[in-house]
């Protein structure tokens, strides 16, 4: 069961708060040994080795594979070290440990639990004493909370829904917290598929002590208008080489950095990069030396 996006619900009486983990769905499969599966199928238990010992028999649990930072938040930055190796050796192990972070129960002792309300599966995974984090009453302010950590938000869960495998269903609302903040346009990736010819996506950096700093692609929250204006507005900016003091990846087209943009995003990585960015617009109000760190 997958949950759509949007905000919080104005009957949040109604639901459930849990801090939205910004990891990969895993099932854990317990029958009398241990099966960990992806959303699609595929086998997990030798990727993620750490997911054992749960000390119960008969039961399938939703979950999430989360890794978290030095200061205990889920980092993706670190999972991404481990999503693709499928037989991690002992050091990887010990430099990305990961953590599973179980938040619903489909089975338990041969029964299936899917159209048992959303509390009541709460209740009984709780019961098992599994390390399931809490959730929270939908009045809270665990969406500030998550804010004020630094973490990507909450998932608002309807207490009264039941569990509805392959949908993407209103009963689940991710919430995410976003911040807004200017950057500098130094290129432009070329698009492709719909896009090709044009714009793609947009190369934003910040002026640090070094010069323009890159912090990252943006590639989503354009119309085709706004891309056919940026793509207008930056062709007579055309230059040869990149104006970034540091590498930037990919093949791009450089522009001169005198194009300001706003985008939304949810953190800043330890690699000093924007996560997942969204375009909101030009911001000819700001001048370029005036977009810093």
């Amino acid at each position: 069961m997958l949950a759509v996006p949007g905000e919080l619900p104005p009957d949040r009486e109604r639901y459930g708060l849990e801090v939205k983990w910004d990891g990969i769905r895993a099932i854990v499969h317990l029958d009398g040994g241990l099966r960990v599966t992806g959303r699609h199928g595929v086998e997990y238990k030798r990727r993620y080795p750490e997911i054992s010992g749960f000390g119960v028999k008969n039961a399938i649990i939703d979950g999430e594979v989360v890794a978290l930072d030095r200061r205990g938040r889920p980092s993706f930055e670190r999972l991404q070290h481990r999503m693709h190796l499928t037989d991690p050796e002992p050091v990887m192990l010990e430099l990305y440990p990961i953590t599973y972070m179980p938040f619903d129960l489909l089975y338990l002792d041969g029964l299936p639990l899917f159209d048992l309300p959303y509390r009541d599966r709460r209740a009984l995974l709780d019961e098992l004493d599994v390390g399931a984090p809490p959730y929270f009453p939908g009045d809270s302010d665990l969406l500030a909370a998550t804010y004020e950590q630094g973490l990507e938000g909450v998932v608002a869960k309807r207490l009264d829904s039941p569990y509805r495998a392959g949908t993407r269903s209103p009963w689940w609302i991710k919430v995410k917290n976003l911040t807004s903040r200017e950057v500098v346009i130094g290129g432009w990736k070329p698009g492709k598929g719909r896009r090709s010819g044009g714009v793609g996506s947009l190369v934003m950096g910040v002026f640090t002590d070094q010069g323009l700093t890159y912090v990252g692609h943006v590639g989503t929250g354009f119309t085709d208008a706004v891309l056919d204006d940026l793509h207008r507005r930056m062709r007579p900016l055309e230059i040869s080489r990149s104006p970034f003091s540091n590498e930037v990846p990919w093949k791009n087209r450089w522009v001169r950095p005198e194009l300001v943009g706003e985008v939304a995003y949810t953190m800043w990585t330890d690699e000093q990069r924007l996560r997942h960015p969204v375009w909101r617009g030009l911001r000819p109000d700001k001048l370029p030396s005036e977009v810093t760190r």
